[in-house]
Order: C-alpha cells, then structure tokens, then sequence
C-alpha cells in the first residue's frame, strides 16, 4: 500500500466522523443544515472509500474505516457530548485499535 491510499482512507474516516457527529446533530432530522451536512460527509466519505479499494481489499479497508470511526466518534461523544465511557467500553475501544493495529502490521492480506 502506498501512503496515498492510507491518506485517502484517513480522509474517508474523517468524513464518516464528521458525518455522524452531525447525525448527532441533526435532531432525528428536524434539523435542516447538520442534516445537509451529515449527508454530504457521509457522501465525500463513501467517495474517497471507493477510491482507497483501487489498491486496498474491501474487508481490510472497511475493518480499518468502521474500526477507527467507532473509536473517534467515541472520543468526540465523550468530548463534544459528554457521553461517558465506563471500563468495558474503554477496553472494547482499545481491542479495535489492536485489531486495525494487528491487521495493517501483521496480515498477508495488505501487500506492505
């Protein structure tokens, strides 16, 4: 894998957690413009996904896509939204990081 295609999924990510923290935002969408923009984020993000699976299998690029939206969407629940973490969360979160970590360093299946 080259660094771009790390860069573009990196990009992919942020736009997933960008768009759910305005899914967050969008009231069940009573809410116009985070509606629009969770929509818009959401679409920039499967975009730039697709272009990471010119170069990267899709069940290695979506475990690293999910796996790492679900610990930074986390992190903004507990800074933005106050949403608490107790231990089991905490842990669980830390085994996806080790996956991702596991998967990109160690697995056959990403051509290093």
């Amino acid at each position: 894998m080259t660094y771009v295609t790390y860069a573009t999924l990196f990009i992919a990510i942020l736009f997933e957690v960008i768009g759910t923290t305005f899914l967050q935002r969008s009231a069940q969408f009573t809410r116009l413009v985070p509606t629009v923009l969770m929509a818009v984020s959401y679409a920039a993000s499967f975009y730039f996904l697709t272009l990471v699976l010119r170069t990267m299998p899709l069940g290695i690029a979506y475990a690293i896509w999910s796996g790492l939206g679900i610990v930074l969407v986390s992190l903004i629940g507990l800074a933005v939204f106050g949403q608490k973490l107790d231990m089991p969360a905490i842990i669980g979160l830390s085994l996806i990081i080790a996956g991702v970590l596991v998967v990109n360093l160690f697995s056959d299946s990403i051509s290093h």
